[in-house]
This record gives structure tokens, sequence and C-alpha cells, in this order.
């Protein structure tokens, strides 16, 4: 567990003050309880306004973004090509959907269930045909600067509407997988926090939740006790009021450790074994060790419990050889896990304010390679969005039939992220503070994409 915090450096606070006050809290939670969510909170509250956040009228008030990391094939899951020449089309043969005239490919036949739930935009376009470039191009809505790292979406709603309750605004799952699902140039308190831990695996723990071995809640208590102690000594020391006003960081931190409630939504035991199902967490077909229906199924215990943005990261899909055998059991586990969670939210009553979303950085090339496999292809792809005040049932765009060029209704990554912000609530014009007091705003020229929603 590490007790490094660079975005400290960022604060008006001298560097004697700053390493003392380190060496102090160090020595006070040795082996103690994780200090990276004290410093979470803490961070929020410093960077945040005196007056809480309104709460704004929004059609979503929840994400859940489901990121398929490495590029994700469009003609081989939500935009097939069966008339296409073979070196296009490839091996997978096209099936009907919920929604009339609709095919996706063979290896999506859950979420051709649940497709009449979902809006299907097969005109995502950009230019990045680099990974980290397109990453920071859909995460941002920016195209990559040198001069700067814009924040992600996820960063921004935590800026913005803050935390609710003891929960975290923003986590990711397992871990960001990117560092520009991170805050950019906002402060280091509005990065995400991460579970550190597959929900997948036997013997799953969410990083900093639980006390360390050996130590129960009476010495947990002593611990506290402890760095209460430690901080009265060094506030009398040094008089800084930084010191004087820690502690209520903290305790904001301890509520999520000591809430049994918050802590139950990280976990999975009370599940049922029909849930589980649903979601294709147990061995079925070719898939003997399922893995996203336990991420996504974390995800929506998150969303329930107040996490405003949850990012679960899924699978890698930088196929540039054996394409199809890369993709054989991957995108069957994505396929049953994704329209589990549809089906989930929707009989909860959740998938109207909770936005879903499966996205990546880019698709693949239309045309198959010599290794067998396809390559980069940002000119255009496919991307899901469900809930949230998103249109049921559409299909946004098209791509030409060789899935290689835009044919009608293309999506920009301004466009895109300006509607997404609008859907929650958020002006995309609004200007947020850079290093240097320089206003940038969270999303510049984009328009709301009206066809998207409902």
């Amino acid at each position: 567990m590490t007790t490094n915090f660079p975005g400290l450096s960022r604060f008006d606070v001298s560097p004697s003050v700053r390493g003392s006050r380190r060496n102090w809290l160090h020595a006070g939670w040795l082996g103690g309880v994780g200090l990276s969510l004290g410093q979470l909170f803490r961070l929020q509250a410093q960077q945040r306004s005196d007056e809480s956040p309104v709460e704004p009228a929004a059609k979503a008030k929840s994400v859940i973004h489901i990121y398929l990391q490495g590029g994700f094939a469009h003609m081989d899951s939500f935009d097939p090509k069966p008339d296409a020449p073979v070196e296009y089309r490839g091996i997978l043969d096209p099936i009907s959907t919920s929604v009339p005239g609709v095919q996706f490919s063979s290896h999506m036949q859950q979420t051709a269930t649940v497709a009449d739930k979902l809006t299907i935009v097969r005109s995502m376009t950009h230019t990045e045909v680099d990974h980290q470039r397109g990453e920071h191009s859909m995460f941002t809505g920016y195209r990559p600067s040198p001069a700067l790292v814009y924040p992600s979406l996820g960063s921004v709603v935590a800026h913005e509407q803050g935390s609710r309750g003891a929960m975290p605004p923003y986590v990711v799952v397992p871990t960001a997988g990117s560092q520009f699902l991170g805050s950019g140039y906002l402060s280091n308190a509005f990065s995400p926090f991460a579970l550190g831990a597959d929900p997948a695996r036997t013997g799953y723990v969410v990083r900093d939740l639980n006390n360390p071995a050996g130590v129960d809640a009476a010495r947990f208590e002593r611990r506290k006790d402890w760095k209460r102690m430690v901080d009265e000594q060094f506030r009398s020391q040094t008089q800084d009021d930084a010191i004087s006003t820690m502690d209520s960081f903290y305790q904001k931190a301890w509520s999520l450790l000591d809430s049994p409630e918050s802590k139950a939504a990280f976990r999975l035991d009370d599940e049922t074994e029909q849930t589980r199902e649903l979601y294709g967490m147990k061995p079925w077909g070719p898939i003997l060790r399922p893995s996203a229906g336990a991420r996504f199924l974390v995800a929506r215990r998150l969303v329930e419990a107040g996490v405003r943005v949850v990012t679960v990261t899924y699978g890698a899909w930088d196929t540039h050889s054996y394409h199809y055998r890369g993709i054989e059991t991957q995108l069957p586990d994505l396929d049953k896990a994704f329209a589990g969670l549809i089906k989930d939210l929707d009989q909860r009553g959740l998938l109207d304010s909770t936005l879903v979303l499966i996205t990546s950085e880019f698709g693949r090339t239309p045309r198959i390679n010599a290794g067998g496999g396809r390559d980069h292809w940002p000119r255009v792809f496919s991307i899901v969005m469900a809930g949230g005040g998103i249109r049921r049932g559409h299909i946004f765009g098209a791509s030409d039939g060789l899935a290689a060029e835009v044919a009608d209704q293309p999506l920009s990554i301004e466009n895109y992220a300006t509607t997404i912000y609008h859907l929650l609530g958020i002006d995309a014009g609004k200007s947020l503070m850079s290093p240097g007091d320089r206003p940038q705003r969270i999303v510049t020229d984009g328009e709301v994409a009206s066809e998207l929603l409902a």
C-alpha cells in the first residue's frame, strides 16, 4: 500500500510543513488503514468550493462505461457486412436481433435479444491510429495535445458533481488500464478509486476496504487514536490550519471503511445463483473461466450504492494476427455479461437513470491482413449506448459496404462527449481551470447529437 501522493505538491503548503506532515502521518499510520482513501477525500474537499454541489436535473444519474482496450472490431460485432468479400466480412455469420432488419455477428447472440433496449452507433469516427492517442480522444473529447492532458469523463463528473454519501464518485474496475482515464490537468483528488483486484478471481478483496491481516476492530480503533494523538502533537508545534482540519477528511474515508452498507457494494457474496447465471458468471459453452460478468455485476452494485461513474475494463482486443482466435472466447463472454447487465438494470428500474456505454479507442481494419488479423482503424467504428436518456432500439449512422468509411451521420469525439455530459446535466461548454489559471472548456466545439436522445 502506497503512502506517496504526487497530487499534494499542487497545494499551497510549504515544503517544510509538507515534509514534516508526511513523516508524522507515516509514523501514525504505519501498517494501518489505507491512506489512499483519506487522501482521495481530503483532496476532493480541498479542490471543491465550500458550497455543496447542487444536484443538476439530468436523465442519467450514473454511468457504467465498459472499455474494450486495444481496438474493437465493429464488423465482427455490431456492424456485420454479409455482402462484402470474404476478406472483409470475415468468418462470422450475421444473426437477427430483436430490432427488425438489424443484424449483429454470431458471437453476439445474447446481446441480439436486447437490441431493442440499445442504440448502436455505427459511425463513430476520429483520426488517431495510436492506442494512447485514441484513448485520450475517446475518454476526454479532445484530440491529444503536447501541452495538456485533459481530464476523463469520470474525473469531470467527480469534479462537477462530487460524492453521494460515503461512496467515491468515480471507480474503475478492476484498475484504470489507461493513464487517460485519470484526472488530467485537474487535481489528483478527482482520479478514480480502483478496486485493485479482479472480482472474477477467487479470494477477491478490494484494496483499502479491509483491515490488514491481524488488525481487528479494536486494534483499528487504537490506530485511529494513535493517529489523532500524533496529529494533535504536530498541530501544537506547527499551528498549521491544514492539520486542524485533516481529521474531517479522514473521517469520510473511515465512514466508508466502517459502513457495512458501503463495503457491501463492492462484494458479490449475497447475489443469487439466478443473477450469477444471468451475468454468465458460471462456466458455459466454450467459456470455462468467465470474467466479464463479475466485473459488470460489481458495476451495477456500485451505481446502486451511489457511485456516479464506473469504468470497467475488459479483454484484450489488439488482434493484429489470429484475430478470430483472439475473440473466440472473449466476445461471447462479453456478449452474455453485457446482455445480463442490460436485463438486470431494466428489471430493477435502473436502466432509465443509468447510462451504459461500450467503447474502444478505435475499430479494426475492414480487410483481414496476411496474418489473419485486423489492424487499427479509427475512420469508422461502432460504440453502444443504452439507458440514461438514450433512444431504445435505434441505429445511429452507418458505415459503407466494407465497414471502411462513414456513410451517414458521422459522430465526432466532440459531439459524443458533449452528448454524454448533456445527459448527465453538465454544461460541456463550461470552463475549468488548468495549471496557470488558464480556463479550459470541458469540451470545445461539441454539439449534442439530438437523434441519440429518447
